[in-house]
């Protein structure tokens, strides 16, 4: 059984940064990728951002030249920076991760969730 712990949220002020956290546990063998999605009131959930097991990154056009993604592959955890953040960014943020445990099954996992709420 695979868990993912978030961390990180919070309130901040326009403008302001935040990072994310995202740390995966359990029998895993593999992990193919690790994303951040977002959950606005009212809103479908959203891809943020994701990096894939090579590195590869990819970006919500929203996301671009203002957050990073970022992984520790020791630690299994996947980080988000979020830099010059607007009010429009408040939301509930998830992190997902995919990929193979020790009885060789495939997983895809969600966090609980963390709110980040951007004051004007």
């Amino acid at each position: 059984q695979v868990q993912l712990v978030e961390s990180g949220g919070g309130l901040v002020q326009a403008g302001g940064s935040l990072r994310l956290a995202c740390a995966a546990s359990g029998r895993i063998i593999s992990i193919n990728a690790m994303g951040w999605y977002r959950q606005a009131p009212g809103e479908q959930r959203e891809l943020v951002a994701s990096i894939l097991s090579g590195g590869s990154t990819n970006y919500a056009d929203s996301a671009k030249d203002r957050f990073t993604i970022s992984r520790d592959y020791a630690k299994n955890t996947v980080y988000l920076q979020m830099n010059s953040l607007k009010p429009e960014d408040t939301a509930v943020y998830y992190c997902n991760v995919r990929g193979r445990s020790f009885n060789l099954r495939n997983f895809d996992v969600w966090g609980q969730g963390t709110l980040v709420t951007v004051s004007s």
